[in-house]
């Protein structure tokens, strides 16, 4: 008879079963990103000042995030107060609903709610409601695309609150949406108070009270489908490997209508122009693929000491136009890029000295807004390389890129089996070969036996 497992055995494997069960009910936030993996969105409050029953305070929002921006309808900022908080004035933001202020007879506040969401005032607002970095329409450029658009503040009055730094409490479950989800944010954590440097540079004062709160992107959590994939062609050969099909979902207009249009359909007009549909869904023209956005990647031609790659992003979606889009491509001969039309370029480097990743944008007022799906719904840039000797080569797809990114979504690639092949190193043809060696073999076998 097998002996009895101890009791703290079986506990032990108890825990371990009910872990792994709440693991795999629990989705992966995904929010780590190789390519930047120090990219998050900070959110500093800083209290400058107390009133008679409770503080100002300036809360500002930092885009650390190299490539991933929030365009419009922008930001929308909430969190919970500790106690029975209430926001008197904002300037520079305002709360979306004001919530039940019925016990203030007089003086109302702007707003009563426990859990208030706040949301950026639009350009054009009066300069009496401004403060520095507001009234962008929520939206926050990426940090390495445009630093000085990357932060946006607020000012609010908070009573009921306190009015030393031993009896303010600090907001919880802080949360982010870009206006959609995909951010998560962490518990507000105090730090060193802000300190601020007078315009003569003589001068430092700080802030009574100062929080922090970070939160990360996980694409994942933002939407279970990609958003982009990425097609590839070559000068060598006349394949054209399509984005894989399904890379955004499946046409499915028979059984879940309106999931894709026909570019040429009639009703076209009448679809996009939909009242009654949610305007942030993408509705994309009917492809294979299904992904609001391509990324085509061709390699053109090949000099003596240079190649050439022309980049072309078509946009199917067509209730979006992105503006300041960017694109991202990780491939190991951006060290020696040595010219790019019409577009502009920063590197990345999240690997040290590594320079093998690049960051493409649109040029101001020329192209830096892609149009929706339609004749106009692309833009087009070719890049030319030099060539590392000891590197180079259109063997097994090296020319094409390791990963792309669009606003900060990883893209999907076809599978490496799929990339154009150079005529003589065709996996097709090497079987070919193959498969007339063996048979002019067995040829000789056949006559060997039968002489």
């Amino acid at each position: 008879m097998a002996a009895r497992r101890p009791a703290s055995l079986r506990l032990c494997a108890s825990v371990a079963l009910l872990v792994i069960a709440v693991s795999s009910l629990t989705p992966s936030s995904d929010a780590y990103d190789p390519l930047d993996p120090n990219g998050n969105i900070t959110i500093k409050w800083d209290v400058m000042q107390w009133t008679p029953d409770g503080y100002v305070a300036v809360v500002s929002l930092y885009n650390y995030q190299q490539y991933r921006h929030i365009q419009a309808p922008g930001w929308k900022l909430g969190w919970v107060w500790a106690k029975k908080e209430i926001i008197w004035a904002m300037a520079g933001g305002q709360a979306t609903e004001q919530g039940d202020c019925s016990k203030f007879k007089s003086n109302i506040p702007h707003c009563c709610k426990k859990d208030p969401e706040v949301v950026d005032l639009l350009p054009g607002t009066p300069y009496n409601m401004q403060i520095a970095n507001c009234c962008k329409g929520g939206v926050l450029t990426a940090w390495a695309q445009d630093p000085d658009n990357a932060v946006a503040s607020f000012q609010v009055s908070v009573g009921q609150a306190g009015t030393t730094n031993k009896t303010v409490k600090v907001p919880k479950k802080f949360t982010l949406k870009a206006p959609g989800p995909g951010y998560t944010c962490g518990p507000a954590k105090l730090v060193k108070p802000t300190k601020f440097i007078s315009p003569d540079g003589r001068r430092s004062t700080q802030a009574h009270m100062t929080w922090n709160v970070t939160c990360t992107y996980s694409q994942f959590v933002a939407q279970r489908s990609p958003t982009c994939c990425v097609s590839l062609s070559s000068f060598y050969n006349d394949t054209i490997v399509n984005c894989p099909t399904c890379s955004c979902g499946c046409q499915n207009n028979s059984t879940a209508p309106g999931s894709c249009v026909e570019g040429n359909s009639p009703y076209l007009a009448s679809v996009v122009n939909d009242p009654n549909k949610n305007s942030l869904a993408p509705l994309v023209q009917c492809t294979s693929h299904m992904c609001p956005i391509r990324v085509h990647w061709h390699v053109k031609v090949n000099y003596k000491e240079y190649w050439r790659v022309k980049i072309t992003v078509t946009n199917f979606n067509y209730r979006m136009n992105y503006s300041q889009w960017n694109l991202v491509a990780q491939h190991p001969n951006f060290d020696n890029l040595t010219t790019i039309f019409s577009f502009n370029y920063k590197s990345l480097n999240p690997y040290g000295e590594i320079n093998d990743t690049a960051m493409l944008w649109g040029i101001k007022y020329y192209n830096d807004l892609l149009m929706t799906a339609g004749p106009d719904g692309n833009v087009q840039s070719e890049l030319l390389f030099r060539k590392e000797p000891s590197t180079f080569t259109f063997q097994k797809g090296w020319a094409f890129p390791r990963r792309v990114y669009f606003n900060g979504d990883n893209c999907v690639m076809p599978p490496p089996d799929a990339y154009p092949w150079l005529p003589n190193a065709s996996p097709r043809q090497s079987a070919s070969v193959l498969l007339t060696f063996v048979a002019v073999w067995a040829a000789l076998a056949i006559l060997l036996a039968n002489a």
